[in-house]
């Protein structure tokens, strides 16, 4: 197994740790990476030279807390090591999508599914498995039950098409009217709501069973818990700053308001899985390494719909 030592740029685990699995990048979006496997140590038994595997949002944890120990990686007790900007075994900061390669212990390495296109893959690592664990563990995989979905950005969007996989009715609320044709005709959302339009939004009133919200900009929240029925639960998955609601909100609902990031595993398989079984695709846009100036500028600007995937391969050569 290659070591840290043979490539500046190479990070994970050490060569003393036997269970590693070894593979340059295709597609990358800094935190979330899809390539081949070139090598592998002694023990690892779920892959083989030539899968095309994925790597998420973290590449460590202690394995031995009572959350690991429940396929709950990502709220690791000791923390996870995450795979961009973080702090790796050896003191380094690991380089994400950035490095020439990596080494990964394979629990943290997953097979993409046969015939499931790589470049859009990655994506499925972040922002798809952000949103299908809280679906999963609010039991909101539950046909006929309503969902709103809070901005319609890369997470949002891929909110929308799990929630019609999991037969919903979903309704996107966006501060923009240039998204409504987006929403309804190319993702399949039931309805579209401007959120600014207090008419609109009382039409909605008490009328959701679930909310997901991947809005990262400040806004309001009371209109929101207002949309949900009693017993409803709004998750966010964005950060949009301070939360500002009455007690009285949850209270008298009854409703709930939650929080979640990323999943664990066991969630990133079966996510995986799911997605390729329904062919849910993530929409992106597939850029050189030499675009990655201009596409930061363009994520300032939030000009793009709504992920870059950088071809790490074809730039190379």
């Amino acid at each position: 197994m290659a070591s840290k030592s043979e490539s500046k740029d190479c990070f994970g685990w050490a060569a003393r740790d036997t269970s590693g699995v070894l593979s340059p990048y295709k597609f990358n979006r800094r935190h979330e990476i899809v390539g081949v496997v070139t090598a592998i140590s002694t023990g690892v038994a779920h892959f083989k030279v030539g899968d095309i595997v994925g790597v998420g949002t973290y590449i460590n944890s202690c394995r031995t807390c009572e959350y690991c120990n429940s396929d709950k990686e990502n709220i690791c007790a000791k923390g996870a090591t995450y795979i961009f900007n973080g702090i790796d075994i050896d003191g380094t900061i690991t380089k994400g999508g950035y490095s020439s390669y990596i080494v990964v212990h394979q629990r943290y390495c997953f097979k993409i599914p046969d015939g499931y296109p790589p470049e859009l893959a990655a994506p499925l690592l972040c922002a798809g498995i952000t949103v299908y664990a809280p679906m999963i563990h609010h039991n909101m995989n539950q046909p006929g039950k309503s969902l709103g979905v809070i901005g319609l950005g890369g997470l949002g969007h891929m909110a929308v098409k799990y929630g019609k996989a999991f037969g919903l009715k979903v309704v996107v609320f966006s501060t923009s009217i240039y998204k409504m044709e987006e929403a309804l005709e190319i993702l399949g959302a039931d309805e579209f709501v401007l959120s600014s339009d207090e008419q609109q939004m009382q039409a909605f009133s008490n009328s959701l069973d679930f909310i997901i919200d991947a809005s990262s900009g400040p806004h309001p929240f009371e209109p929101y818990m207002s949309l949900l029925k009693t017993e409803g639960t709004l998750v966010l998955v964005g950060l949009p700053g301070e939360i500002r609601l009455s007690a009285a909100t949850l209270v008298l609902g009854p409703k709930t308001i939650s929080g979640s990031l990323v999943g664990g595993t066991k969630e990133i398989k079966e996510m995986l899985e799911f997605s390729a079984a329904n062919k849910i695709y993530p929409k992106i846009e597939l850029i050189p390494i030499t675009y990655v100036n201009e596409a930061l500028d363009r994520v300032v600007k939030k000009d793009v719909q709504y992920r870059f995937v950088i071809d790490i391969e074809n730039s190379l050569k």
